[in-house]
């Protein structure tokens, strides 16, 4: 039995440092948890094309959607710890662990983070008609007409629900939500005057908002975005210390070796670097987040503090899936 015990042991030591030297050998799948086109797919797909290039292999993209983003973090969870199944997810996965009561993973340990890759501003924004032209307007403009008043989001754990359910906490006040399915339909709606207000990822509102096509209040980082340097951040405009952002990051199953986990968090510092990835991302008014951000240690800890900070908005908002 002893002998048995030191040969595992011995062989663990010789093949470790081998599963990062011949790793990849074949195409990577990276699950993308929200439908093809959307910000987190576009922000999958930009690093996928630059991380492929210095692996020297394909990472394959596969939208598998539904639940709030959960579906594809549960295929993550219990995938092959062997490096071939990554997912990258935003915000949503670290409020999951609260809207979700029965979640058949453990946000907090069913992943080996990889690293952060971006962190998308949002915006608060209302239909074109909206009386209220300044984000003090806006709040008091809710305080007296709030219940009768309807806030668009693209859907349970999605980061327009998630920019809701903060704002209303901050506004003290709250607003009926209505849920869609999907970016596109709340933009549409808002823009048709069906609903009031909702708040979303820059990548999705810049296009309506410098056309007119809906009135926007506010920045939710921050620092103002050069792309719309009038548009003032939420602090500016009074709302103090209200920030969220829809941050993306790249998980392994718990269990991957940690020079497999170690090489792919280097390879995606690599490809924050690329010229054509940081283009690729400031076309759609976003940012490769830093180095030091794009580690397994950054990654972990926002994921961790995240759980944390969310966990009291959503009980306080009474809004849960099963």
């Amino acid at each position: 039995m002893k002998l048995k015990a030191i040969a595992a042991i011995a062989f663990a030591m010789v093949t470790s440092p081998a599963w990062a030297q011949n790793y990849p050998s074949k195409p990577i799948t990276l699950l993308v948890p929200f439908a093809a086109g959307g910000a987190t797919d576009t922000v999958a797909r930009v690093t996928a094309v630059t991380m492929s290039k210095l692996l020297g292999q394909t990472i394959i993209i596969e939208n598998a959607t539904g639940a709030g983003g959960t579906i594809a973090a549960a295929r993550a969870a219990r995938a092959d710890p062997d490096g071939y199944t990554l997912l990258i997810h935003h915000i949503g996965i670290s409020t999951a662990a609260t809207l979700y009561r029965n979640l058949s993973y453990d946000t907090k340990t069913a992943f080996a983070p990889i690293g952060l890759v971006t962190n998308a501003p949002m915006t608060i924004i209302a239909r074109p008609d909206l009386p209220p032209n300044s984000l003090a307007e806006l709040i008091s403009y809710i305080k007296a007409n709030g219940d009768k008043m309807t806030f668009g989001n693209a859907g349970l754990g999605a980061a327009s629900q998630l920019c809701g359910m903060l704002f209303m906490t901050a506004v003290d006040k709250q607003i009926l939500a209505v849920p869609y399915k999907g970016n596109g339909p709340v933009m549409n709606d808002l823009i048709a005057g069906q609903i009031d207000l909702t708040c979303d990822q820059t990548t999705n509102t810049t296009g309506p908002i410098a056309a007119k096509l809906v009135k926007s209040y506010a920045i939710t980082t921050k620092t103002r975005l050069s792309s719309m340097p009038d548009l003032p951040t939420a602090d500016e405009a009074g709302l103090k210390g209200f920030e969220v952002a829809a941050w993306h990051g790249i998980y392994a199953p718990k269990g991957t070796p940690d020079d497999i986990i170690q090489k792919l968090s280097k390879t995606l510092q690599a490809a924050l670097r690329d010229p054509d990835l940081v283009k690729r991302f400031n076309d759609i008014n976003t940012d490769p987040v830093s180095q030091n951000d794009a580690t397994p240690a950054a990654l972990k800890a926002t994921l961790l503090s995240e759980v944390d900070r969310w966990a009291p908005i959503i009980r306080a908002t009474n809004q849960f899936a099963d």
